[in-house]
């Protein structure tokens, strides 16, 4: 069973979080180049996994395929309503992150797993679809469209609950899941979520009428995470 090296970040600056993930990224890229080049150093070196939980300031990031017609804010509106804005190297389009919304960041090789991208992005919906049934809700997947959602195949009450999109070096993974938990929605308001019109996006705390305990679903996430990826998730904080 693998290990993965598990912290809770908490509340940490979007760009000090994408730093550390690419810096760790690129230890695990540097020690599988020095492995192909030199199979006898398999018995000293090896590359590491990581999965962090965190939440970050307000901020929008927009992934490289995305637009940016989809935010629909200024550069000077985002700065009066000091929302920080990053155009990042993740999958996917535009989303939101902020206070009582829970970001995690699994940093796998998928060489110890599977040499498979859909299989790792269906895995993280499956620990998400998990996390939010312990709440009552029933999270599904749409069509072509990755991420959890809730009534996808309700016309018009089709609601996101969390987005997904992430890069993979090497097969070395980065970037990862956004979950609404308590999160304010409006800050949803201003941008085309995910650049998908027409729908809508919810949290956890609107589903169920009342505002949850974050450590609670970040105990949940931690549980089903272990048992999608069929890990020993091991603290190091």
């Amino acid at each position: 069973m693998p290990v993965v090296l598990f912290d809770d970040l908490g509340m940490i600056d979007y760009q000090k979080a994408w730093d550390y993930q690419e810096q760790l990224l690129k230890t695990n890229v540097d020690i599988k180049t020095q492995l192909r080049n030199d199979a006898t150093l398999s018995n000293k070196l090896s590359t590491k996994h990581y999965f962090f939980l965190c939440e970050h300031p307000p901020v929008y990031t927009l992934g490289k395929s995305g637009d940016i017609k989809n935010v629909l804010l200024s550069e000077q509106q985002l700065a009066a309503q000091k929302i920080q804005f990053f155009k990042t190297n993740r999958g996917g389009d535009i989303t939101f992150h902020g206070p009582q919304q829970i970001v995690g960041y699994p940093i796998l090789d998928l060489e110890h797993f599977y040499t498979d991208i859909g299989r790792y992005l269906r895995n993280l919906e499956e620990v998400i679809i998990l996390t939010i049934a312990a709440f009552g809700i029933k999270g599904e997947r749409s069509a072509g469209e990755t991420g959890v959602w809730i009534d996808p195949d309700k016309k018009g009450y089709e609601r996101k609950i969390c987005a997904i999109g992430v890069r993979c070096s090497r097969w070395v993974t980065m970037h990862g899941f956004a979950l609404n938990v308590n999160t304010d929605l409006n800050y949803f308001n201003h941008i085309i979520p995910c650049g998908i019109v027409n729908k809508q996006v919810t949290s956890i705390e609107k589903e169920v009428g009342a505002k949850v305990d974050m450590d609670e679903v970040k105990a949940a996430i931690q549980r089903n995470f272990k048992k999608v990826f069929e890990v020993d998730l091991v603290t190091t904080s």
